[in-house]
């Protein structure tokens, strides 16, 4: 726990105290976010804004994890060393740092043009599948082992599974390793640009991930604390999964970082995370979902990212199958938005719909550990 909340401390101080030095950087460097003529009238005020601030909390989260490995030492209650880095810490920064590395591309691109298009779409997508694709090989072919304090070695899993898993692995639903891997590659798709769409509005999609990270943070602690590593819990509750104190201490310093981002980011927007950290979050956050073996919850604790990429989804089937529209224009924060919503009303209630998803979640994932322990 000690090395969770030295992780989280870091990570918020460092976001908080580096986002100003990056938005005068960026600001000199005339890296102001281009607005689509296309959206609404309002957002062309936040023309020239600095983005690529999402740079800021994927490096404060490295130095976060860095950090809070200083602070582990042998865990007497496990018996287990843990000081040492694990694959799981590499499958999930390498997502985030990645992913965010090709939204970096694409803003980049936006700003040397000074226009809203960036990396095309087959870029993006050959980008998400390749990185999807990479870590997804590491995730389900390379077991990640540890040793107790006696040099034996013990609980050698891997960071995914090879089965369908909802709150745990679902053992009749066995995807095999090439299956697993190409449903890693789908969730990574679909969290990344799931976030993608969500970022538009000053604050939503941080305070959303925040919300999110700090879900699978609690999951994945209550996992390490009921780890099948650990001889004192029997196979008929614990979870099987890999190395649950490094998710919790990954997601806590990654929630720690947007927290301090977000301290900048809220409306009036001082900078913008842009696509390096909606795809760096979105990376991270499908890797979480595949570490703690709780893809089908995923959908439950993202609620709000589901939403926002059905209404984009439903729009475009609408418009080429009838030639209408259903949303005044989608995402569907800009819907609000032309409905005559203000920005800050439209991110605080659909806060509150995040909260409301990562609630159910965390009580359905709760619920079904009384229901195993009973």
């Amino acid at each position: 726990m000690r090395a969770v909340i030295v992780a989280i401390g870091v990570a918020f101080l460092i976001s908080l105290f580096c986002t100003p030095i990056a938005i005068k950087v960026f600001t000199r460097l005339k890296a102001g976010q281009p607005i689509r003529a296309e959206g609404p009238a309002m957002h062309q005020g936040k023309k020239g804004t600095p983005t690529m601030g999402g740079v800021v909390f994927i490096l404060a989260t490295v130095i976060a994890y860095v950090a809070g490995h200083l602070a582990l030492t042998t865990l007497p209650d496990l018996q287990i060393a843990q000081v040492e880095p694990t694959i799981t810490a590499l499958v999930l920064l390498g997502l985030m740092v990645f992913s965010g590395a090709v939204g970096f591309i694409d803003d980049f691109l936006k700003v040397r043009k000074r226009h809203s298009g960036g990396l095309n779409k087959r870029g993006k997508l050959a980008g998400q599948i390749l990185v999807g694709a990479v870590f997804g090989i590491v995730a389900l072919y390379f077991p990640s082992t540890m040793y107790d304090v006696s040099g034996n070695r013990t609980n050698a899993e891997t960071v995914g599974s090879t089965t369908l898993s909802f709150i745990r692995d679902i053992p009749a639903l066995d995807l095999t390793k090439v299956g697993a891997v190409i449903l890693f590659i789908f969730v990574v798709m679909a969290a990344t640009n799931g976030v993608n769409l969500t970022d538009g509005l000053d604050g939503l999609a941080t305070g959303a991930s925040v919300m999110v990270l700090a879900a699978y943070g609690l999951i994945a602690f209550w996992q390490y604390r009921h780890w099948c590593a650990d001889p004192n819990y029997t196979e008929a509750y614990c979870y099987t999964v890999r190395d649950p104190l490094e998710i919790a201490l990954i997601a806590g310093a990654a929630a720690g970082a947007c927290v301090g981002f977000l301290w900048w980011n809220t409306s009036p927007a001082r900078i913008f995370m842009g696509d390096t950290g909606a795809l760096g979050l979105g990376g991270l956050i499908a890797g979480m979902a595949m570490s703690t073996r709780t893809i089908l919850l995923l959908p439950i604790i993202g609620a709000l990212f589901v939403i926002i990429t059905m209404s984009v989804v439903i729009q475009i089937i609408s418009f080429r199958t009838t030639g209408k529209r259903v949303f005044r224009m989608s995402p569907l924060q800009h819907h609000f938005e032309l409905a005559g919503w203000s920005e800050v009303n439209i991110v605080v209630r659909f806060w509150i719909i995040a909260g409301i998803g990562v609630a159910i979640a965390l009580g359905l994932f709760y619920s079904e550990f009384l229901a195993a322990v009973s």
